[in-house]
């Protein structure tokens, strides 16, 4: 069912496996929800220490750099609240651990919307796919329904941390074109949505057409979405979670 569009909306709280993960799929989006006064947040769930693509790189200084380059990221599309949740990159599973960690930023944050990657595998999309994507979507759906709301679910967030249950509105699943049922033009925030990206030196350093590529993805969701030529946009499943 799809989220009203007049349902008021003050914070937003996006959940993504991977540092960039976000910036690929929503920068658009959430630099156009920042510039509009909506108060953004950003957990990541994995360290990131299975990316990079030098080898000259320690891979123990792989989470700290790429959690240095997602602050980054973050600060250009006007979000400075980033927390990372810490697990091991490549390893991700939907674990009651892993729903109650996310569960506690929930009530930590209090979103009116939250973003979540897709829980589900697209056979067409195998990058889309990746299991750490898919096991963040379905701990943060899990963690929104029913765990953040349910006050007894973890009650430990409450008796220790004082974490009331908290429930939350909307969710924004970010997907591609066949499974989206609202779009965002991001024409206007197109080059940020790029500085972003490469603000992830150790993941796109090397992509040398990742501007092209970025603006081929966006122009197939603007015209999935009925948008005029020449516009660029992100497309979402929206889902009611009242």
């Amino acid at each position: 069912m799809a989220a009203e569009q007049d349902q008021p909306v003050q914070r937003v709280l996006a959940i993504a496996a991977h540092p960039d993960d976000l910036d690929f799929g929503c920068a658009g989006t959430i630099a156009s929800w920042t510039d509009a006064g909506l108060d953004v947040s950003y957990c990541i769930v994995t360290n990131g220490d299975a990316g990079g693509f030098d080898p000259t790189v320690p891979r123990s200084a792989i989470a700290g750099i790429r959690q240095d380059e997602q602050r980054k990221a973050a600060a250009i599309l006007g979000v400075t609240d980033v927390e990372f949740l810490g697990y091991p990159d490549g390893r991700l599973a939907v674990s009651f651990d892993l729903r109650r960690d996310i569960t506690r930023v929930i009530r930590r944050i209090r979103p009116d919307r939250v973003v979540v990657p897709s829980p589900q595998r697209d056979l067409r999309n195998v990058y889309g796919s990746h299991p750490d994507h898919l096991a963040a979507g379905e701990a943060a759906l899990c963690a929104i329904y029913p765990d953040a709301r349910n006050p007894f679910a973890h009650p430990e967030l409450l008796e220790r941390e004082g974490l009331v249950a908290h429930t939350v509105g909307e969710v924004w699943v970010f997907t591609g074109n066949e499974k989206a049922d609202h779009y965002v033009d991001i024409t206007d925030r197109f080059d940020r949505k790029i500085a972003a990206l490469r603000a992830h030196t150790s993941q796109t350093a090397h992509m040398t057409t990742l501007e092209e590529r970025m603006r081929a993805w966006g122009s197939l969701q603007a015209h999935a979405a009925g948008f005029p030529e020449g516009r660029l946009a992100e497309g979402y499943l929206r889902v009611d979670t009242r």
